[in-house]
C-alpha cells in the first residue's frame, strides 16, 4: 500500500517528468500532457524500480519486456491524435501504463500480449484503477485483432522489420498508426495515415524497442 507521503512525492515527481521531460521537449497536445500527469507510472513498475518511474528511460517488467521511455511514449501519443469516441488497438499490453494512457484518451483499447503472465498482470491492475473502456487479449500481435476492426488508431509497442500487412488491413480510413520499423541496431517510429485507401508515411523518432515476434510467448 502506497502511503499519502509516498503518493505526494510521486505526484510532484510526476508533475516534473511532464514539464521538464515532455513539455519542454516539444510535446505540446495538452490532452496527451493531462493524461501523463494523471496516469500513476510508478503503480505500473516492479517495486525494485518505482524510485525510478518518473525518469526518462524505460524499466524492465519481466519476459524481457520494458515500460517505456516517458518522452517516446508521448511522442508516439502526440502523433497518434487520439480522440474520445476513438477505438484504438495496441500491440504489446506489457506493464498496462500506455494502456491506461490510451483508456484516459479514447473510447475503447483493444490490447494484445504476446505473453500470459504481462496480460494477465496488466488486465488486474487496469481494472483495480477503475478502467472499463479496455480489453486485453493473449496473441500474436502481427496479426492484431480483426474481431473489432477496424480501428481510428493502432500503436505498436515493439520494433517490426516492416509494417505488417495484417495491422494496414485493419486500419480505418483517416486512421492513424504510429509503430517502431527496425532490427536490433536502427529503429525508427512512422506515423502511418490510411488516405484514400493509401498509406502516406512520415519517418519520425529514432528510437529502441523489443522485437516484435510473432505466436504466442510462453
Amino acid at each position: 500500500m502506497t502511503s499519502p507521503a509516498s503518493s505526494a512525492s510521486y505526484s510532484g515527481l510526476r508533475h516534473l517528468m511532464v514539464d521538464l521531460q515532455l513539455r519542454a521537449r516539444g510535446i505540446a497536445d495538452e490532452r496527451v500532457l493531462a493524461a501523463m500527469e494523471r496516469v500513476p507510472r510508478h503503480e505500473f513498475a516492479a517495486e525494485q524500480y518505482r524510485e525510478h518511474a518518473y525518469e526518462d528511460h524505460p524499466l524492465p517488467i519481466g519476459e524481457g519486456q520494458t515500460i517505456s521511455q516517458p518522452y517516446i511514449v508521448a511522442v508516439m501519443l502526440q502523433d497518434l491524435a487520439v480522440s474520445p469516441g476513438d477505438r484504438v488497438l495496441e500491440i504489446g499490453t506489457g506493464s498496462g501504463y500506455v494502456t491506461a494512457l490510451l483508456a484516459e484518451l479514447a473510447g475503447m483499447i483493444v490490447s494484445v500480449e504476446r505473453h500470459a503472465a504481462l496480460a494477465n498482470s496488466s488486465t488486474e491492475l487496469l481494472a483495480r484503477m477503475g478502467y472499463r473502456n479496455v480489453s486485453i487479449v493473449i496473441g500474436d500481435g502481427t496479426q492484431g485483432f480483426p474481431q473489432y476492426a477496424p480501428y481510428d488508431a493502432i500503436i505498436v509497442s515493439a520494433a517490426a522489420p516492416d509494417v505488417p500487412r495484417a495491422l494496414l488491413d485493419q486500419l480505418a480510413e483517416g486512421g492513424r498508426m504510429v509503430i517502431p520499423v527496425g532490427g536490433d541496431d536502427s529503429q525508427q517510429l512512422r506515423l502511418i495515415r490510411m488516405e484514400s485507401g493509401y498509406r502516406r508515411t512520415v519517418f519520425r523518432d529514432l528510437c529502441r524497442f523489443v522485437p516484435l515476434l510473432p505466436g504466442i510467448g510462453s
